[in-house]
């Protein structure tokens, strides 16, 4: 009669250990080219809100002299009826030149002198799970340098990984993304 409490109790902490590694792999950082468009979108970012559910991970400061310089292109479409706004952010230690024209280029630049690998597309994970939501039809492309290194992203709302990564870089793209 005894074995038959003792089975049960053994199976808990196996349970509790694969519904631990289970939630582990769910919360992991959002990762890019997971909606399939030919344009890697960036896995790493920095929260651009007090919002914790992004789980995106932040680097660390950079070690380069010309931290927060940039020079970037960023091209909005808000829907695909819609015209493109296309914005240019130029920033030298992490503050806007005059030549910006972006509609918040001192929270923008900002951003990226806190977390320069924000625009820094990173090979697809192939064991990211990311929520089933549509975050409507907003993209977002960015092209330009940081600090010095080349960079291209694109950006867009069509699951959970894809939203969290819009929010995260939210400040440089100029757009919540309608959300």
């Amino acid at each position: 009669m005894r074995m038959r409490f003792i089975r049960p109790l053994l199976a808990v902490p196996a349970l509790t250990v694969l519904t631990v590694a289970g939630l582990a792999a769910c919360s992991g950082a959002p990762t890019p080219g997971s909606t399939g468009s030919a344009t890697q979108a960036p896995s790493s970012s920095a929260p651009a809100s007090s919002s914790p559910a992004s789980g995106a991970p932040t680097s660390s400061a950079p070690t380069s002299s010309s931290s927060g310089t940039a020079e970037l292109s960023i091209t909005l479409m808000e829907t695909p009826e819609a015209a493109p706004k296309t914005f240019t952010l130029v920033c030298a230690d992490g503050k806007p030149a005059a030549e910006s024209k972006h509609p918040s280029p001192a929270e923008a630049c900002a951003t990226l002198k806190n977390n320069p690998a924000i625009l820094s597309p990173a090979p697809p994970r192939t064991d990211q799970a990311c929520t089933m939501q549509y975050g409507g039809p907003a993209t977002a492309k960015v092209t330009g340098a940081v600090n010095g290194k080349e960079v291209t992203a694109a950006f867009s709302r069509t699951d959970g990984c894809q939203i969290a990564m819009w929010d995260a870089a939210k400040s440089i793209l100029g757009s919540d993304g309608g959300a």
